[in-house]
């Protein structure tokens, strides 16, 4: 029997409105999903405060700082003063040229060592695991220990220390080290090379070992050579792994701090080794300028924001 509608009447077509059950049923459903997720949440918010609290809100002081000036307790806002008075400060021009040289020698030494290091080390076929281990202990090393190591044995100027005792034995001219202004960025990238080189070593043999065996034995039969086979096989294969770790090592060298802090006791010889860190940390703690420091630490952070921007722009047209 078909059902008709009256003429002249409407024919109501909106949602049906939900019953009792299926209202309790939803809220029961929503109930068991906080309940399940309740440790994970629970986790999230403390992550988030601790984020909130020793990371995000001193981004935000340290902006804020950047345009005041703190005077006998009191505080007034004066705009770009801060960053026109540290733009014109000599030192300022002067650290950066530093960072990028520093940044420039870690990139050809502290990037492509650590590679090559990981391509030896899964062509091996014994001690593989002692090398390695080998490889990572700088890594384990306190940074401080580490860098009073490099001070105080490696670098001595003298004919004591292990660098100039490898020299004088090879026959070549010793050097003066940290205490040279031509020699002091050099000498910093190889000790910051040997202390956090076995990270990236053991993120590349990883890497390494996730390429079929199959492509290598492609290229062998076509007559590839090792340097071929390095070039149109593993470059390609390690492209993603080597692209991220080239923008953290950029990122991380240009705040290059604890190295001159140590080994060259700050600026060093000729403010040879003043980087934007060091002057950062001689204006917040040596001149009670803090105002400056933020400055200054605003400018870094617009810098390596616009260096990470530029970085994924250019890897999303890649893939």
């Amino acid at each position: 029997m078909a059902l008709t509608t009256a003429p002249g009447a409407t024919r109501r077509t909106g949602p049906v409105a939900p019953t009792p059950s299926r209202t309790a049923g939803r809220r029961a459903g929503l109930g068991r999903k906080v309940r399940d997720n309740l440790a994970g949440h629970t986790f999230l918010i403390g992550a988030v405060v601790c984020f909130a609290v020793f990371s995000w809100y001193p981004m935000v002081r340290g902006v804020v700082m950047s345009f005041q000036r703190t005077r006998r307790g009191e505080t007034t806002w004066v705009g770009w003063d801060n960053y026109s008075r540290i733009i014109a400060d000599p030192s300022f021009w002067t650290a950066w040229k530093n960072t990028f040289v520093f940044t420039g020698l870690a990139l050809v030494l502290g990037y492509l060592v650590p590679f090559f290091v990981a391509i030896l080390l899964n062509e091996l076929r014994h001690a593989k695991g002692y090398l390695r281990v080998l490889v990572y202990l700088p890594v384990m090393l306190p940074p401080a220990s580490a860098l009073f190591l490099f001070k105080f044995y490696a670098y001595d100027p003298s004919e004591a220390g292990l660098f100039n005792a490898v020299l004088t034995a090879l026959g070549l001219p010793t050097s003066e080290w940290m205490q040279s202004p031509t020699m002091t960025m050099p000498a910093m990238v190889i000790a910051s090379t040997w202390m956090n080189m076995g990270g990236a070593v053991l993120i590349y043999l990883a890497a390494l070992q996730n390429i079929p065996g199959e492509l290598y034995e492609a290229a062998e039969i076509d007559g590839a050579g090792v340097w071929r086979r390095i070039v149109h096989v593993t470059v390609p294969q390690t492209r993603l792994i080597l692209a991220l770790l080239a923008m953290l090592q950029i990122v991380a060298t240009m705040q290059l701090f604890i190295e001159p802090l140590i080994l060259a006791n700050g600026a060093g010889t000729q403010d040879s080794a003043t980087s934007v860190a060091y002057l950062i940390y001689q204006h917040g703690f040596f001149q009670n300028d803090l105002n400056g420091a933020a400055a200054l630490g605003v400018i870094m952070l617009v810098v390596l924001a616009g260096f990470s921007a530029v970085y994924l722009r250019l890897t999303a047209r890649q893939d």
